[in-house]
């Protein structure tokens, strides 16, 4: 029984040990690095029970258990925000949501429930500046009113869209910024092979709030898309099925990585402080994660305690929502919202700029 233990624990921690190199590595470079990223909690946790396991059983074998939680330790930092200390309330703080609101539930039932639901959330946070991922606007005359609402609740004075148009039901689909202070300019960062119904976009703007200038990005980066068809030929039946899912997941970690290059080499160029927010669909332990953390910091880790998951959709992905900024901004008061309106959870924090 030892053996089994002892090869159990070598087998694990193998996979926890090459799960590290996920962050270091394009995904085209080795394709299955970035599946043992995504399963570095798995790893580690499975490590953890043989190592405890065989201390009981007086096994000397537990020092290399520890030894791999040790060097995994600074991996798990990425995942779990420790933020013991309270920062003295901001002077002039700026609140941020960003939320992947899933369309407003339009295809969830006949009613506006959802949606409803959705705007209560956004009255009582009442950011300065939100962020939507999966927006939808209708073109008027509807009864499925987006904008003029969320217009009108957060009285915002500007506000910046992108959106893929379908002409049947004139309706617009993509990502969107509102904010309270107004925006000295505006655009887009366009990913390659961008098609006409791909709903992955990143928009920037250039915000003047209490004196500050700053540049903030709203980015919902490749999606998934699980549930669409995939392009083998009739394929069906379990392990086919699998098989092109892990087809679709390798195809959007290799877009995330070069969309996220896209982002950061646009972000280089910004005369401002950065603000980057959205839906990244990778988690901290991704090549994707790692590109921006280089260059930027990460609220939640500033400033929240806990596992901070994200994503409550039908696959368990965790934190997957981010809001990153420059090392001259501070953030306080991250918040994971527990609220069920979408697959996943609303982020909101506050910001302010170190003095100049």
């Amino acid at each position: 029984m030892n053996r089994l233990w002892v090869f159990l624990l070598g087998m694990f921690s193998l996979m926890l040990l090459i799960s590290m190199g996920a962050p270091y590595f394009h995904p085209e470079t080795i394709p299955f690095l970035p599946f043992l990223g995504l399963l570095f909690p798995i790893w580690v946790l499975l490590t953890l029970i043989l190592t405890i396991g065989l201390y009981f059983k007086k096994n000397r074998f537990y020092y290399w258990g520890v030894f791999m939680m040790l060097i995994s330790s600074s991996y798990l930092l990425k995942i779990v925000g420790l933020s013991f200390f309270e920062f003295s309330s901001p002077k002039s703080p700026i609140k941020l949501m960003s939320y992947n609101v899933r369309l407003f539930g339009l295809y969830d039932d006949s009613t506006t429930a959802t949606r409803d639901k959705i705007f209560q959330f956004i009255r009582t946070e009442n950011p300065d500046i939100a962020f939507f991922q999966e927006y939808y606007r209708q073109d008027k005359p509807t009864e499925f009113i987006t904008y003029d609402s969320i217009h009108a609740i957060l009285k915002a004075k500007d506000y910046h869209e992108r959106s893929a148009h379908n002409n049947h039901g004139h309706r617009n689909f993509g990502i969107s910024i509102f904010s309270k202070f107004p925006m000295i300019a505006r655009g887009d960062v366009i990913f390659e092979n961008q098609g006409m119904m791909d709903f992955n976009f990143c928009i920037f703007a250039d915000i003047v709030a209490h004196q500050d200038t700053f540049r903030v990005y709203n980015v919902h980066l490749q999606s998934i898309r699980l549930s669409e068809p995939g392009n083998t030929r009739e394929k069906t039946g379990f392990f086919s099925n699998i098989y092109v899912a892990l087809g679709k997941m390798r195809g959007a970690y290799e877009k995330r990585a070069d969309q996220a290059r896209k982002v950061i080499e646009h972000m280089q160029s910004s005369p401002y402080p950065v603000i980057l927010c959205g839906d990244f669909n990778d988690t901290p332990i991704s090549y994707t994660y790692e590109q921006f953390n280089k260059s930027l910091s990460d609220a939640f880790l500033a400033s929240n305690w806990g596992l901070g998951s994200t994503y409550i959709g039908k696959i368990p992905a965790g934190r997957i929502d981010y809001i990153f900024h420059s090392e001259n901004v501070r953030s306080y008061e991250f918040n994971v919202h527990s609220v069920n309106y979408s697959d996943h959870r609303p982020i909101t924090c506050q910001i302010e700029f170190n003095e100049k």
